[in-house]
């Protein structure tokens, strides 16, 4: 896990993030920034270099190599505390609070502006950007990638869907996104694998799930990651998050895709509440009414 900066945010200078800036943009050329160039990156003296280097080291926030050169490089908090620090001169979030979940490609935070939202870090290919690379449309056709272009380029995309989806689709609000962090509503609710639903309420969610599946195709995007970890459901109905990966349905692959992620959801459904969902529920069935606009509700497939 990555260590939550939002504490150090007070105590650094604006000589520190211009030193930080100055990291960040010499990675755009190298994964190590030698120490030479840094003074033309970062506008400071020699040194101020020298100081502002010692103070970021001392907090974590850059990495020192002296293999071949003496280089540095952003870790992960750097990149954080350069993203927090811009969304709260825009007055984006204004208060830092406790984690909402932390998983492989991503931590999460509640933060508050006039309303409790939500701070999403992307950390895709932090430690394996290169499968990420090689996985994800977003940088595929980049020959030359880091962990942090791999995350800004998600944070991005998943900002742009959010976008086009909402209110449309029910997926968080998007309120605002810098590098690789995103600013959305905070979800109500509880994860759907984590959820225990009633007998008269298995088929009624599994339906609105598979409507909101519909409507993102309707609004030209398949999800290609549907699972019970990215949904969340409450009294009002279910919400669907986790977009950086989602495809336009003009995509080769969208029809293969949506399959997958019926197929997903009905197989989770199937398998926590097997006397509720009927054997002839085929994804396939669904994908195919999903594609030609004729989906209406789920009992149209069941006898």
């Amino acid at each position: 896990m990555v260590r939550n900066v939002a504490g150090e945010l007070p105590e650094l200078e604006d000589e520190d993030f211009y030193l930080l800036s100055g990291v960040e943009q010499g990675m755009r050329f190298s994964e190590w920034v030698q120490r030479e160039k840094l003074p033309k990156f970062a506008s400071l003296t020699e040194e101020e270099v020298d100081y502002r280097l010692e103070r970021c080291l001392k907090r974590g926030l850059i990495e020192k190599k002296t293999i071949q050169y003496e280089g540095y490089t952003l870790q992960f908090e750097g990149y954080d505390t350069l993203a927090l620090r811009a969304l709260v001169e825009r007055d984006t979030i204004g208060e830092f609070g406790s984690p909402l979940g932390v998983g492989k490609e991503s931590d999460v935070y509640e933060v508050r502006s006039y309303k409790p939202l939500a701070l999403k870090y992307h950390r895709e290919g932090y430690t394996n950007f290169r499968e990420v690379h090689k996985e994800r449309d977003y940088t595929s056709e980049n020959d030359h990638v880091s962990w942090m272009y791999t995350a800004r380029k998600a944070a991005e995309r998943e900002h742009e869907i959010l976008e086009e989806l909402y209110p449309d689709v029910s997926v968080p609000q998007p309120i605002g996104q810098n590098r690789h962090a995103i600013v959305m509503e905070k979800m109500d609710g509880v994860e759907l694998s984590r959820t225990r639903l009633e007998d008269d309420q298995v088929l009624g969610v599994l339906d609105l799930l598979v409507s909101e599946i519909a409507n993102a195709h309707a609004n030209g995007y398949v999800h290609a990651d549907m699972s019970e970890y990215n949904v969340f459901v409450n009294e009002e109905g279910v919400k669907i998050f986790d977009w950086p990966q989602a495809v336009p349905t003009d995509h080769e692959n969208a029809g293969e895709f949506l399959r997958r992620d019926l197929t997903n959801i009905v197989g989770y459904f199937r398998r926590k509440y097997p006397q509720h969902v009927p054997d002839d529920l085929e994804s396939d069935d669904l994908a195919n009414s999903i594609e030609d606009e004729s989906f209406e509700t789920i009992t149209e497939f069941v006898a």
